[in-house]
């Protein structure tokens, strides 16, 4: 990507500027990306978690979810990091932070609802998997290249267009040969902003393929369940709730699942695609019977999808994980309407209801625009105390 980048200064600086030019293309590409490379190590995880409506919770709103995060945490030797939920009813997850120091992991309250405790440790082992990898910086550079390129080209094909009629009085008065030059430098600099972008679109696609196989490696090897994972992304396959109403195309490529809703299923074969198919990951974890390491995982990789792994050598060590059995939670059928009651209740402790417990046993939910300091038990009518915000 970074040779797109630098080519396509460099071509571009020659069709305005001259023979002398590529030089010059070189700075103004280089500067675009030192700019937004600056704006998103500033200031992009508070960007990203504040497009996607993410809210900071303690341990009282969610006790499981920070229980499972201290978990993997432990487990993959890191930092706490921050936890967030998104108020809203599609399942869904992402982790974002340049260094585990100051890294955030962020659920949906549908998530939260639908899985059961093994289903969302593979979800928070998979997000912590990235932040041990370093996949958010890997992809957040990559990304910041892309918007470069992509930046770069549609300034001067803009510009071209604006200005086609200045251009080419310019080549007709100059020298028949030189004229002649620089309109074939021109053309070529067309087609070169035209093909980079698609190209580096291509390298980035291919790029977070390959980081969420290795996050679900991972996220087996620390919670040793690959069920855990499978079931969840089996669950987020099958689910029918709305679209994920805060997501767009520059921040999909973080959460766990590509959020966007597809008509039809995905081949193996797409190239224009941010993530794996859930399928072929269900596959994979699920084919793990031996154990739960990166070889076993990397084994499992080549039978399913007859090429290649995706696990770097460096990680690919002799060490032997065993497979675990699961929770006793995982073995209990689990009620929809207690899932979805879950889901709201989350939904309302997000958004700052007070929760009170009549004496009569009946649960009160008072939302955070209600004006008076008592509420009264619709059942037994006493008056109860609202808590002091």
């Amino acid at each position: 990507m970074a040779v797109c980048l630098m080519l396509l200064g460099f071509i571009i600086g020659l069709a305005f500027f001259g023979p002398e030019g590529g030089f010059f293309g070189l700075i103004i590409a280089t500067a675009i990306w030192l700019i937004l490379t600056l704006i998103s190590f500033s200031s992009g995880d508070q960007i990203f978690l504040a497009a996607s409506k993410a809210k900071p919770v303690t341990h009282d709103v969610h006790p499981q979810l920070f229980n499972v995060v201290e978990e993997m945490k432990i487990a993959a030797g890191l930092p706490m990091p921050k936890v967030y939920i998104i108020n809203d009813p599609a399942p869904n997850a992402f982790a974002t932070g340049r260094k585990p120091e100051t890294a955030s992991v962020a659920v949906t309250a549908g998530l939260l609802g639908r899985l059961n405790r093994d289903e969302l440790q593979g979800v928070i082992a998979h997000e912590i998997s990235h932040i041990l990898h370093r996949d958010i910086l890997f992809v957040t550079l990559a990304g910041i290249m892309l918007g470069s390129i992509v930046l770069l080209s549609q300034v001067f094909l803009r510009g071209m267009f604006y200005s086609s009629m200045g251009s080419s009085r310019r080549y007709s008065s100059g020298g028949k040969g030189g004229g002649q030059a620089q309109l074939i430098m021109l053309i070529i600099a067309i087609v070169v902003a035209i093909l980079a972008p698609i190209m580096a679109y291509l390298l980035y696609y291919a790029l977070s393929r390959k980081r969420e196989y290795l996050a679900d490696a991972g996220a087996a090897r620390l919670t040793r369940y690959p069920e855990g994972l499978a079931g969840a992304l089996e669950k987020i396959a099958n689910d029918r709730s709305p679209q994920l109403a805060t997501v767009n195309k520059v921040t999909a490529p973080m959460y766990i699942v590509n959020p966007f809703k597809k008509k039809k299923q995905m081949k193996l074969s797409d190239l224009t695609s941010t993530h794996p198919p859930i399928s072929e990951r269900i596959k994979i974890l699920r084919s793990m019977t031996h154990g739960a390491s990166f070889k076993d995982y990397s084994r499992s990789f080549s039978d399913i999808t007859h090429t290649k792994t995706v696990i770097p050598p460096t990680a690919l060590t002799k060490e032997d994980i065993a497979l675990r059995q699961a929770g006793t939670e995982a073995r209990k059928k689990e009620r929809r309407k207690t899932q979805m009651r879950q889901v709201g209740d989350i939904m309302r402790r997000v958004n700052q209801f007070a929760f009170l417990t009549c004496l009569c046993g009946l649960k009160l939910k008072v939302p955070p625009n209600f004006k008076r300091n008592k509420v009264k038990c619709p059942r037994c009518k006493r008056t109860l105390d609202l808590p002091k915000k």
